[in-house]
């Protein structure tokens, strides 16, 4: 599996690197950063991030 992240509709909250810092942060702009990769000890994380997403722009990708 992967990450996708919609940059358009993606606005920047941060709530992905609250819950899944190892995989998502923000830059010194602002930005965010993501390793689309995960492993699988992760991916509990991975999944509170994508349902704290709070525009629905995290998405998992089961052919990555």
């Amino acid at each position: 599996m992967r990450i996708l992240v919609d940059r358009v509709r993606c606005q920047n909250h941060g709530q992905c690197a609250i819950s899944a810092p190892t995989n998502f942060e923000l830059d010194a702009d602002g930005e965010l950063r993501y390793r689309e990769s995960f492993d699988d000890e992760d991916a509990s994380d991975i999944e509170d991030a994508v349902d704290s997403c709070p525009v629905q722009a995290i998405t998992l990708d089961s052919d990555g």
